[in-house]
């Protein structure tokens, strides 16, 4: 029986931080996993739009990346989401599944849960994140994607997981969820915070992390903290860099494939 994985991300147009990131991730698959071929896929239309006109690059949406599996003869499919919330880009994600199956009447499909899913995901990310030597002065801001979706919530549950660890300093804000920056700048001078570190809590440190938290701009994270009188550092790099992240994704699909 041929056996095959396909690992979903929503994509970036950024070649370094998707093999750092995207492809160092499906090479750690690659090694735990040996008997399958591994495939990949995007959730992100417009990234596989660009990527295509810009670069002649031709990345597979879910539907057309499992069409081609069963055309190539592959009866075993198990899909590793590399999302970080299930939200709208994980259900966009299953629907195209859906999809093939009903079209295709193919059932043998599992799917791996997405980076914040079950409780013990929490523990695990915090301890994988590995915050060291963080002075009372001192905060860390992960920058979060953020979204509508219900599962927004996932970003506050993390910070309060933080907070559970004895990590009193550590923030989650969100580019486009329900807590801002802005609503952490308060807290950090209530704690008579000098200085921010701030880190991207996204899969790749692509154009968030490079110009929303860390760039040049009036308004990047970056600025509006120095501003407001803090000093600041950045880290520009995604979570697909940390092996533990990485190993964290392996598990979840090691789950589905037992």
């Amino acid at each position: 029986m041929k056996k095959g994985i396909l690992v979903v991300s929503f994509g970036t147009t950024y070649e370094n931080t998707r093999k750092l990131c995207i492809e160092s991730t499906e090479n750690r698959i690659k090694e735990k996993f040996k008997d399958y071929e591994v495939k990949r896929a995007f959730t992100s239309q417009m990234v596989i739009e660009r990527l295509k006109k810009r670069d002649g690059i031709k990345i597979n949406n879910v539907e057309e990346a499992l069409e081609n599996m069963i055309n190539e003869g592959f009866e075993e499919i198990y899909i590793q989401s590399l999302h970080i919330i299930p939200g709208h880009e994980y259900e966009k994600m299953h629907r195209q599944i859906d999809s093939f199956k009903e079209k295709y009447n193919f059932k043998n499909i599992k799917v791996g849960k997405p980076l914040l899913s079950d409780e013990e995901d929490y523990a695990e990310v915090v301890e994988a994140v590995d915050i060291k030597d963080l002075k009372e002065s001192e905060a860390i801001i992960f920058m979060g994607h953020g979204t509508d979706h219900v599962s927004d919530n996932c970003y506050s549950r993390l910070e309060d997981k933080f907070g559970e660890k004895g990590f009193k300093n550590v923030y989650v804000a969100t580019v486009e969820g329900n807590e801002t920056i802005e609503d952490i700048i308060p807290l950090l001078k209530e704690r008579k915070i000098e200085k921010v570190k701030l880190m991207p809590f996204m899969l790749v440190a692509g154009d968030h992390a490079i110009n929303d938290m860390a760039g040049n701009e009036e308004d990047s994270w970056k600025n509006r903290l120095l501003k407001e009188g803090f000093k600041v550092e950045t880290y520009v790099k995604g979570l697909g860099e940390n092996e533990k992240i990485r190993d964290i994704f392996v598990s979840h699909l090691d789950s589905i494939i037992k």
